[in-house]
């Protein structure tokens, strides 16, 4: 079976995705909450009481705001590094179902390999995955979905660790300009979000895209758009200013339901 993969929705209020392999169905990050997680999956044919696992990029309320509710089901693990379980666990009524993996770590679970590893930002230990099924032959080659939101700016480690998915969901938060212009935020957020440790620009994201020749993207997901400060019409003209590429490229509007799911 193929990689089975879904993007229930991303933006800066809530981040949550659906991938499914033959032996296991896992959530990436949790940022709803568990009820309307629990829609979500209803409305694409799936029950909470299906997922197996919910894997943890970080503590922020739009990727795990998600566990208050989800701590409840008693089937459900959830994997995070020791900084994300602490500080979540911390906000939480019952103890979760935790599994905790050590940053920079390869780790297995059922059919899939998951690699872990760290992203700039503000958080107590941030990381990004890579989730890889299947193995080297004809007839079941490896194939990878990499999640990368939420980072100040595009490191060689992130480079290296997402250059061989054939799915990249990366962030592509803000407009400079927008960010810059934006009247409810004050100076200090703004500085924060543009900082080394806060959120990647459209302008970040093109040019790490654009810098990498050989990559073996074949969908490329621009996520965790801000509402107020970018706009999707924006960002697909600045994808497609540059002509065409090798992979195609789909910009998550931060309001739509979920994405349709994809194969590979």
């Amino acid at each position: 079976m193929a990689i089975r993969f879904q993007i229930l929705g991303s933006s800066s209020a809530g981040n949550c995705a659906l991938l499914v392999t033959e032996d296991c169905h896992i959530l990436i990050d949790a940022g709803f909450s568990g009820r309307r997680i629990g829609q979500l999956l209803g409305a694409n044919g799936y029950s909470i009481d299906a997922i197996d696992a919910v894997f943890l990029t970080h503590e922020h309320s739009d990727h795990a705001t998600g566990l208050t509710g989800l701590s409840r089901k008693p089937h459900l693990q959830f994997f995070a590094n020791h900084g994300t379980a602490q500080a979540v666990q911390g906000k939480l009524k019952r103890p979760a179902n935790w599994r905790i993996f050590e940053t920079g770590s390869s780790f297995r679970f059922r059919d899939l390999e998951i690699e872990a590893f760290s992203i700039p930002h503000d958080a107590y230990d941030p990381v990004g995955f890579v989730f890889t099924q299947g193995g080297d032959t004809l007839f079941t080659p490896r194939r990878s979905v990499a999640w990368c939101v939420d980072l100040g700016y595009v490191s060689q480690l992130v480079r290296e660790r997402v250059r061989a998915a054939q799915i990249l969901v990366l962030e592509s938060n803000h407009d400079h300009r927008l960010l810059d212009d934006d009247p409810h935020r004050p100076w200090s957020v703004k500085q924060r979000i543009k900082g080394r440790h806060g959120h990647l620009s459209n302008e970040a994201a093109l040019e790490f895209l654009d810098s990498e020749k050989t990559p073996h993207w074949e969908n490329v997901y621009l996520a965790h758009l801000s509402r107020d400060c970018n706009d999707v019409a924006l960002v697909e003209e600045q994808f497609n200013r540059n002509g065409t590429r090798d992979y195609s490229v789909t910009v998550v509007d931060p309001l739509a339901a979920a994405l349709p799911a994809m194969e590979i």
